[in-house]
């Protein structure tokens, strides 16, 4: 009876297993570059409606993975347009380039050119992430968008902002030069509103010196505002409210009880009350 129990066991684990396996498929394939045609490495491939299932290609751009049946795989890399398809047994796939990324324009100064072209340290900054902060000054905005510029603001919500591309570089004035629509300055851009900025590039290297001289030490921000285009009218509203309180409410003197310690204090000195330098005046005697 033992024997028969366990031969039914094992024959139902082995009809589950094949059935689980029936439900499952291995896939594999490559992935190469459209452009060039060579093998992408380490390209990303993972099941669509299971990201955790995944894996990557090796150096020859070839990868293997199981799936469900009827499912979905999604192949991704940086730089190129992402893939998603039906699992099958043996797939090739081919990854074209992101032509938005490599047709982004950049400003340099003399010249506009595609970012792919660029072999110099720009920096380019996306408005539409600036807009998302509530920051009136745009270069505040700035803080931890572009790599190796610092910014250091003074507290004032109006106020100026100190910013140092690559550390200090002269015991000087280290601020960046600013070319707003082709015109050089040296003042700061807290007076500029944000909402008229198009584009915002940062030259790093020391080629910059070579378009606007000794001025481009400390680095360039260039600054394009936006101009009036041709069609129909388009009014763009925006409007933001923050607001800031204080988490504990501390209990302060008053300025008559001021005044009494100020006067009890300088008694207890030995001094005349009225020499304080905040201009209290006491007709208060003392002995």
């Amino acid at each position: 009876m033992e024997d028969m129990k366990r031969t039914l066991l094992s024959a139902l684990f082995l009809l589950l297993c094949t059935i689980v396996w029936s439900q499952s498929l291995t896939i594999q394939g490559n992935v190469t570059g459209k452009n060039d045609g060579y093998p992408i490495i380490g390209a990303t491939v993972v099941e669509t409606r299971m990201p955790t299932n995944g894996t990557i290609t090796d150096v020859d751009g070839n990868f293997k993975l199981t799936v469900q049946q009827d499912a979905e795989v999604t192949i991704s890399y940086i730089g190129y347009q992402s893939v998603t398809l039906k699992a099958q047994p043996q797939v090739n796939v081919i990854l074209e380039e992101e032509s938005e990324l490599l047709q982004e324009v950049v400003v340099t100064g003399y010249t506009v050119q595609r970012k792919a072209d660029l072999t110099g340290a720009v920096s380019v900054v996306s408005m539409d992430d600036l807009a998302k902060q509530n920051e009136n000054n745009p270069m505040k905005a700035l803080q931890g968008r572009v790599p190796g510029m610092n910014i250091t603001a003074n507290g004032n919500p109006s106020g100026n902002a100190t910013i140092r591309i690559r550390g200090v570089g002269t015991l000087n004035n280290n601020d960046p030069l600013y070319i707003i629509d082709g015109v050089p300055t040296k003042a700061g851009m807290h007076e500029l509103n944000g909402n008229d900025i198009e584009t915002i590039q940062v030259l790093k290297d020391a080629a910059s010196a070579s378009i606007y001289g000794s001025r481009a030490a400390n680095g360039v921000i260039i600054i394009t505002t936006k101009k009036g285009k041709e069609g129909r009218i388009k009014i763009d509203f925006d409007a933001s409210v923050a607001a800031s309180m204080y988490t504990n409410k501390i209990d302060v003197l008053n300025t008559e009880e001021f005044g009494r310690v100020m006067w009890q204090a300088y008694v207890n000195d030995g001094n005349d009350p009225n020499t304080n330098g905040l201009g209290y005046k006491f007709n208060w005697g003392y002995d």
